[in-house]
């Protein structure tokens, strides 16, 4: 098992209708390495709202002449998503579409609220009614309750930023605007940007920015809310500063893209200078260093400058298929399609493997079998994160203690367990040298949770469905 992905959130206004669409297509393609279960755009043709959405990646759901059949807008949101909370199937897709006394809203949502349970215990019981097992649709509703007693959109959303605890980057679409906001803490990353022609572009990540021609103005502050209308930007921040920064330090290690630069650290530094850290903490005598594609390489390269051990591509990645853990089922069976080794490289070599992460340890073992059958005489691995203990209730879907082997054993008894002749993890104390020392939240590393500790604390997904099934 590896780590699950984020969401990827895009959005797009110009002074005249474009083809949205297509822009939001090629920014969701920017961004599906944060998410591969589904997708969807919904265009804003002046106030009337299209969509389509669906399980499956985005030259699936939008193949044949889908981008065609939407109409000229202005304004469009769009989605990518690997669910941490509710099930993969279509009526979980974003972004998500509410009608409403005061118009139309469509939202699209990056994060993990830690407090979904209860409000939608406390909703369910004042009569809501809910088509989805999503917390997104839980943020759709707060702020359309609060919109039906507000002057605005955006009155709105700052009154539903009292009630949301947790993880939440967003864009909001109504009928005239478009806003993007961000929670207090700041755990997911959202940005900016704009094009030469005067479209304002919104994204998760600077590198979607980039795919549509946009060049990046800022990232979006934790807390602030920013709304985009014909008379410009106007930010509003009356949330800002309410909680210490907490920046999900595993956007640097795993989730976030090499070329994207997120609250001013580029990723691709961190990454290499995770591998140095390695390299110090974690020394070895080796012949060469290779990486896990794709997360795994900016770190080996980092350990090979760092060490002076040469760098060689020693596994090859199968481009035409996704990240494996983001379908549930066989994952050795996954490993094996994903990637392949290379013999004329490893083959009678001493090997530092460097990777992103170690969950339940299945998948690094199917790794280090693929080396061994190549001919690898040792395989020492490293890992570009510190060994996980603790759940994460912001988005990252971290399984329950119970299935973090880090919890249960040893480095040189997963070592064992891996068949790897050592392992050594990125010292937790050493986080704030990826991140250049701000602060960031490290709660599945540390324990520290920056905010209260949901009452339903179960992050086995698979085993929420036989819940849900069952009840």
């Amino acid at each position: 098992m590896s780590i699950h992905e984020e969401c990827g959130v895009f959005g797009v206004m110009a002074d005249k209708p474009i083809d949205a669409a297509q822009i939001c297509y090629y920014g969701l393609y920017a961004l599906q390495h944060r998410g591969q279960e589904s997708c969807g755009i919904v265009v804003n043709d002046d106030g009337i709202f299209v969509s389509h959405k669906d399980v499956g990646l985005v030259s699936d759901v939008f193949a044949g002449n889908t981008l065609f059949s939407f109409p000229k807008a202005a304004m469009a949101v769009a989605h990518t998503r690997y669910g941490t909370t509710g099930g993969t199937n279509r009526s979980n897709c974003q972004p998500i579409k509410v009608n409403h006394q005061k118009g139309r809203m469509a939202l699209a949502h990056n994060g993990n609220l830690s407090n979904a349970a209860k409000l939608r215990n406390e909703l369910e019981l004042n009569g809501a009614i809910f088509h989805t097992t999503s917390d997104t649709e839980i943020i759709a509703y707060i702020v359309t309750r609060e919109r039906l007693r507000s002057p605005s959109i955006e009155d709105a959303l700052s009154r539903a930023m009292n009630t949301l605890e947790g993880a939440y980057s967003l864009v909001l679409m109504s009928p005239q605007k478009l806003i993007a906001a961000r929670d207090p803490f700041g755990f997911r990353p959202l940005c900016y940007g704009k094009t030469s022609d005067g479209m304002y572009v919104v994204a998760s990540e600077s590198c979607a920015l980039t795919a549509v021609g946009a060049e990046f103005i800022r990232d979006v502050e934790p807390g602030e809310i920013l709304i985009f209308g014909k008379d410009g930007i106007v930010s509003r921040k009356e949330h800002c500063g309410k909680r210490e920064k907490k920046l999900c330090v595993f956007e640097y290690i795993y989730f976030a893209r090499p070329d994207s630069v997120i609250d001013g650290r580029s990723v691709h530094t961190a990454r290499t200078n995770a591998g140095a850290i390695l390299a110090k903490s974690h020394p070895v005598q080796a012949d060469i260093v290779i990486g896990v594609p794709d997360s795994g390489l900016d770190a080996a390269l980092g350990y090979s400058r760092a060490s002076g051990i040469p760098y060689e591509i020693g596994l090859i990645k199968n481009k035409y298929i996704g990240r494996t853990f983001i379908a549930p089922g066989d994952r050795a069976g996954q490993v094996n399609i994903k990637l392949s080794a290379v013999s004329d490289a490893v083959k009678g070599k001493k090997v530092v493997l460097i990777d992103d992460s170690i969950v339940r340890g299945t998948t690094s073992g199917h790794i280090v079998t693929l080396l061994r059958n190549a001919g690898a005489r040792e395989i020492h691995m490293r890992v570009s994160a510190p060994p996980f203990l603790y759940p994460c209730y912001y988005g990252t879907d971290i399984d329950s203690k119970e299935n973090l082997v880090a919890c249960h054993h040893s480095a040189d008894e997963i070592a064992k367990m891996i068949g790897a002749d050592s392992l050594g993890f990125l010292p937790v104390e050493c986080l704030g040298e990826l991140t250049g020392y701000q602060s960031c939240c490290s709660a599945c590393f540390d324990g520290d949770y920056p905010t209260d500790i949901p009452a339903d604390t179960r992050k086995n997904r698979f085993e929420q469905r036989l819940s849900e099934r069952t009840k």
